[in-house]
């Protein structure tokens, strides 16, 4: 019987899939472009290279050395599963998903054989590290494949590559191929003196800050919950750290047991604990870290057993680009095998797949995990090989053993605390985490009134980036500046990542903003903006304000002052979210950034003007002027629109500088009716300046910084803000007033107008980097005033470590 040709799918040049598919022998006769994976075997105590010789009757490069192992992608098939395939058949040695690190892609186009074999192939490149070389005795080869292996320095075979030697298969070590070699040499000969230097650098970024909260106002049921809300709380951590990356629990608990074998290593997992992965969310998600820092695992049973030796002492890989779909999906899917999926799916199974709390994997890889673990498969339905090779998981069943206990806790904090609209948040959010049905949790997270201020489970969706439903702006932004906009501006398709917060509700901080929400509408009705484009119906948020006990969970890199829940659309909908301010985090910041900016850049006479309560009322009234102003708009063509459908890419930027404006118009709205101090007044627009620089700190690419860049410059053309000769800054009170209506004035109008060729102009003019913001930013270098706070929280410390 003739052994069927397989099938390759037919590949853009750009390497997108066409939605055809050929015989693999014509694919090569017409120099179709195509899908292939290579896998290499680094050896890291030997510095080796493991080849194969191919063998004598190959189509192509008979009988010449080449990589480890490497396949065809089929028709249908994908490239990870691709890899641990052909490492398996080819070699006999059976390795997880977490030994395969995704290197680089290379496009290798070459034609042989007289012009019968054209080769245009898209090769994704994984590199497998052990500590070891394998024995050869304990390869299983496959003859039709493969004639032998061995194992070469890597220096050696790319000089051998370079000298174009007759025995290898030939690549071009000058061009992409290069890239191997490259990340091998970079990675095993790193000065650690010059790496110690760059992560203390990193570190130094952020101000160690410890934050606590006065319980004495809480009753003592509620003190004796905060304990087992605490430890709940310690589980969404566990929960985070999956969902980030597969390997990544690994890696947490290999830097830790080894943080204190050397300064390297320490600094390793200080920088680590920050982030909570090994890629740097201060620096675009750079890796600071390579799986040569990674945990080395054992698998014995991973090839043919060999007398004396014990098994294949792997590196758990994770890769140097942060993966855009973190853990929720299979490394290896794209967007086109989803959504092909998608649509063969009834309305209700789309509702799951595109919902906040499942995750997608893999028929094909829960076999050959089966395999690997010697499972017995449970579930008849991965055995037969099904249209499509998706399915989802929920999070009740995917993360079951975490839910389990932390739904215990939550139940147990419930029955303790004296609060009833607590008691019913806790008791039905531990009902949601195992039936994964959140809405009525959310609603009772809504109606919490209570001094002890409890917000778990599922909410961000930040870590999934993969579909780019998200104005892309405002997802840099997040990451990169404070997250203290929460407002989720995403569409159904993103996982949401687990976090806690738990904090003491500072009541007469909650009572103080009641003012702005009562006002909302009296602020519209007043904004420096034609009265045509006025809104008449303007929701206030609830807002609550907290001193933070712990949080936990999808908490890393710069910490959030506020966050606005929920994320349920029909929640959102039918009744709005609340907002919950950080009071004491605010005020870390406040004292370790903007204290010591001022210091720098306000002149010495306004420097006692800045302070905390000005800094905090405007971040305040920031937020609930997101709440005014243009949304929903009528352009002059009659057409309904909003603003951010109108404005696109430069939305969020725009967004920002509204608040932020129109928020100090508001404050002195509300000061001038007798509604606030006097006091309030000169002390808020020099809090604002030296906010302005912290802001631009992050860079002009970002919303907050492009947003600040537009008032600063606009402030200072108007001679609101002046540069003294000493280089530091000072406000002109007799001016500010007026150039910060302007400034309201121009920005509602071009938003309620829906222009956005007059947006796009008012910030090529007006969002630069000028000389003034030039020198305050040197200045700001030259002392290393930190970027952000990294918290440590005494009283839940004492409670893990078993005290009260």
């Amino acid at each position: 019987m003739a052994v069927q040709e397989e099938y390759l799918d037919v590949l853009t040049k750009t390497g997108q899939k066409t939605g055809v598919s050929k015989p693999r022998g014509e694919v090569h006769r017409d120099g179709d472009y195509h899908g292939a994976v290579h896998v290499w075997i680094f050896a890291e105590n030997t510095q080796e290279l493991l080849l194969q010789r191919r063998s004598d009757n190959k189509d192509s490069w008979a009988g010449l050395w080449d990589i480890s192992s490497a396949g065809h992608i089929s028709a249908g098939g994908t490239s990870l599963v691709t890899a641990r395939r052909e490492l398996q058949e080819e070699l006999g040695v059976n390795l997880p998903k977490d030994a395969f690190e995704m290197i680089f892609v290379f496009l290798q186009e070459c034609v042989i054989n007289d012009g019968k074999f054209i080769n245009n192939e898209f090769n994704d490149v994984y590199l497998v590290t052990t500590l070891d070389p394998i024995p050869l005795d304990a390869f299983t080869l496959q003859e039709s494949e493969v004639s032998a292996v061995k194992y070469i320095s890597y220096k050696e075979y790319r000089s051998l590559l370079a000298k174009e030697d007759s025995g290898y298969v030939p690549y071009d070590v000058n061009g992409q191929y290069g890239q191997l070699f490259d990340i091998i040499e970079r990675r095993y000969n790193e000065n650690n003196v010059a790496r110690c230097l760059t992560l203390q650098k990193q570190l130094r970024r952020y101000a160690p800050v410890s934050l606590s909260a006065e319980l004495t106002g809480l009753a003592d049921a509620d003190k004796e919950a905060v304990g087992l809300l605490v430890k709940a709380a310690t589980i969404m951590d566990e929960i985070f750290y999956l969902q980030v990356w597969y390997s990544n629990p690994d890696l947490r608990d290999w830097l830790k047991k080894h943080a204190d074998a050397s300064d390297i290593d320490k600094l390793k997992w200080a920088y680590y604990v920050i982030n909570k992965s090994p890629w740097s969310s201060l620096d675009e998600n750079e890796a600071f870290l390579s799986t040569a820092d990674s945990a080395i695992k054992l698998l014995p049973e991973a090839t043919r057993p060999v007398t004396g030796w014990k098994g294949i002492e792997y590196k758990a890989a994770f890769p140097v680009k942060k993966p855009p779909g973190a853990n929720f999906y299979p490394p290896d899917m794209d967007k086109t095998e989803f959504e092909i999926w998608k649509s063969s799916l009834t309305d209700d199974q789309k509702q799951v797949a595109t919902g906040f709390f499942n995750i997608i994997k893999r028929h094909s890889e829960f076999n050959l995990d089966s395999s690997i673990y010697n499972k017995t498969v449970a579930d008849a339905k991965h055995l037969v090989h099904p249209t499509h090779d998706l399915y989802t998981v929920p999070f009740s069943q995917e993360y079951n053993s975490f839910l389990t206990k932390a739904a215990e806790l939550l139940h147990k904090a419930g029955d303790l605390t004296s609060s009833p609209s607590l008691k019913r948040f806790l008791h039905s959010r531990a009902d949601a985490f195992l039936s994964n049905e959140y809405y009525d949790s959310d609603i009772a997270w809504m109606d919490l009134d209570s001094k002890l201020d409890v917000t778990i489970g599922p909410y961000e969706t930040y870590e999934d980036a993969l579909f780019g439903y998200k104005d892309a702006n405002f997802l840099k932004q997040e990451t990169i500046f404070d997250k203290s906009e929460r407002i989720h501006k995403y569409n159904a398709g993103q996982q949401a990542t687990f976090e806690a917060f738990i904090g003491v509700r500072d009541d007469k901080a909650t009572a103080q903003l009641k003012l702005f929400g009562d006002h909302l509408q009296v602020l519209e009705q007043n904004l420096p903006l034609d009265n045509i484009y006025k809104s008449k119906d303007v929701i206030a948020a609830p807002i609550r304000v907290i001193q933070l006990l712990y949080n936990a969970g999808d908490v890393k890199g710069p910490q959030t002052v506020a966050f606005n829940l929920p994320n349920d659309e029909r929640i959102v909908k039918d009744r709005g979210t609340s907002m919950v301010m950080l009071k004491n985090v605010s005020e870390a910041k406040f004292k370790h950034i903007l204290q010591p900016i001022a210091d720098q850049c306000v002149t010495k006479e306004q420097q006692e003007l800045v302070d905390f309560e000005s800094f905090f009322t405007h971040t305040v009234c920031h937020e609930c002027c997101h709440g005014i102003g243009p949304h929903t708009i009528i352009l002059p063509n009659g057409k309904k629109s909003t603003v951010r459908l109108e404005l696109q890419e430069i939305h969020s930027a725009f967004e920002e500088a509204k608040a932020d404006i129109v928020g100090l118009w508001a404050l002195r709205y509300l000061i001038d009716q007798n509604l606030l101090p006097k006091s309030l007044l000169k002390s808020m627009y020099v809090s604002f300046l030296a906010g302005c620089f912290r802001s631009i700190r992050f860079g002009l690419e970002e919303a907050h910084g492009k947003g600040q860049a537009l008032q600063f410059n606009w402030l200072y053309e108007k001679g609101a803000f002046i540069l003294q000769p000493d280089e530091r800054f000072s406000v002109d009170f007799t001016k500010v007033e007026g150039a910060v209506e302007s400034l309201s004035r121009e920005i509602l109008t071009i938003q309620a107008k829906g222009d956005k060729e007059a947006a796009k102009l008012l910030l090529q003019k007006h969002c630069k980097l000028t000389e003034p913001l030039q020198i305050a930013l040197r200045k700001l270098e030259n002392v290393q005033v930190p970027v952000d706070i990294v918290p440590t929280f005494p009283i839940a410390n004492k409670i893990l470590k078993g005290g009260h």
